[in-house]
């Protein structure tokens, strides 16, 4: 028998939900490939964004975006942790095939992630300056950054609506259009970024423009996607979001504290490079943009998996829940070794392209030498991460993320940037990220063993 994707329609849907059957494997890829291709869309985008900036060469303004987009990352991430606890209880509710739940779920999810995206963004605008300060920003470094924060951080909500509705495809199983949703930021961004930066003459200020178009299309095309193919929204009432709000907020705000992690870790660690000037920072800047890229499919799988796991956590399918874990971490080994080897091939044509100044050049080289070691310990925390948030375990993944990033990495940059330079800093990310991405994954196999031994009782 045909089966369609869960809440294919208002009143029909398959018997049996699509990831509860099926190779494990098979939707761990299929998921991972469609989300990584909308993120490496979104991020080649970005890097782009920040190729054609160096391309004014003006190191100042490169360090400048970078900055800018370091703060942004705040609001991203907690867009993310908000993104989670929709997707976490919309396919748990497909799972066991309470379509109505799912709809009324998907509805206050995304009201409640917006509302809360456009409060990030009125409460961060006034303390810019506070914030710039403490990343080491100054002179015109912080001048382009306060610029291209003013532009793009009020739009934070449209962003946040888009990734809500794009988050209810994946729950649904419809990761093709949830990656076509993503691919319209992509589209946007490159059709208007050479004419805004280059040809209208508006430099960075033009690439936050950028964003802003780009978010508008975003939200519309995810909009479409969820209501026409699927109607997975429901008529709002605030009886049914204040209903919903518990459980959603029992999720995100873990969620949230988690996402927040890697955010305050880049800052610190932009701090610490802005010590060493604004070619350090510009470096930075450059491998923020490569990693994404580079590990798209890192990032992805970490939002594949999730979708997965719930539906047949409805299912009380454990055992496939033990085969999904299994099978993403053979995934992501495999992909970090690929990875290593093609960013070690490309170092030269990367510095170059970027028009990089001798230490920035210098830095980046080392980066993409040490890439895979580095990675691969993160990526344990990634993959684990998203079974906690998942599986009722939203804690633990606040435990591993800020440990990685706290004393897993304050320490071991701070030391590593005072002994060997910016170089000593790179090395101590990696360093400090080894026992927590090990126990993280350990921990992540134990709590599917309990919820099966325990059969504890869906919320």
């Amino acid at each position: 028998m045909d089966i369609k994707p869960a809440g294919s329609s208002a009143g029909t849907h398959s018997d049996t939900p699509v990831f509860v059957q099926g190779s494990t494997m098979r939707h761990v890829l299929v998921m991972t490939a469609t989300g990584g291709a909308g993120l490496i869309a979104i991020f080649i985008v970005d890097l782009v964004s920040l190729l054609y900036i160096s391309w004014l060469n003006d190191p100042s303004m490169t360090a400048g975006v970078g900055i800018a987009t370091v703060v942004m990352f705040f609001s991203v991430s907690i867009n993310v942790g908000l993104m989670i606890p929709i997707g976490a209880l919309v396919s748990r509710a497909m799972g066991a095939r309470l379509y109505d739940d799912a709809r009324r779920l998907a509805t206050s999810g995304s009201i409640i992630m917006t509302a809360i995206g456009l409060g990030v963004s009125l409460i961060a605008l006034p303390f810019l300056p506070l914030i710039l300060g403490a990343m080491g920003a100054s002179g015109r470094t912080y001048q382009i950054a306060h610029s291209f924060l003013w532009i793009a951080l009020p739009t934070n909500a449209l962003m946040a609506g888009g990734m809500a509705f794009s988050t209810i495809l994946r729950a649904a199983g419809d990761a093709k259009r949830s990656m076509y949703a993503t691919l319209s930021v992509a589209v946007v961004t490159v059709l208007l970024d050479p004419v805004l930066i280059f040809a209208l003459d508006l430099k960075s200020d033009g690439a936050a423009i950028t964003i802003n178009i780009a978010r508008v299309a975003y939200l519309y095309v995810g909009y479409l996607y969820v209501t026409r193919a699927h109607k997975l929204l429901a008529k709002p009432s605030l009886k049914s979001i204040l209903r919903d709000a518990r459980p959603f907020f029992a999720i995100a705000v873990p969620a949230i504290l988690t996402n927040l992690a890697a955010p305050a870790a880049n800052a610190f660690f932009t701090g610490i490079m802005a010590q060493f000037g604004d070619e350090a920072i510009a470096a930075s800047a450059i491998i923020d943009r490569v990693v994404p890229v580079s590990f798209a499919g890192v990032f992805a799988l970490a939002g594949a998996i999730g979708p997965v796991l719930g539906q047949n956590w409805g299912a009380r399918r454990y055992d496939r829940m033990k085969q999904t874990l299994k099978d993403s971490l053979t995934f992501m080994i495999l992909y970090i070794l690929g990875v290593w080897l093609l960013l070690f091939l490309l170092q030269t044509p990367i510095v170059i392209a970027f028009n990089a100044p001798p230490l920035t050049a210098e830095l980046v080289r080392f980066f993409c030498q040490l890439s895979g070691p580095i990675w691969l310990f993160v990526s344990l925390v990634f993959v684990a991460n998203a079974s906690f948030n998942n599986l009722g375990y939203p804690l633990l993944s606040t435990f591993f993320n800020w440990g990685r990033a706290t004393l897993g990495m304050i320490p071991f940059a701070y030391y590593g940037a005072q002994i060997g330079g910016p170089k000593g800093a790179l090395l101590g990310i990696g360093a400090g990220s080894i026992v927590f991405g090990i126990a993280a994954i350990i921990t992540a196999f134990w709590t599917i063993r309990r919820l099966e031994r325990q059969a504890v009782p869906i919320p």
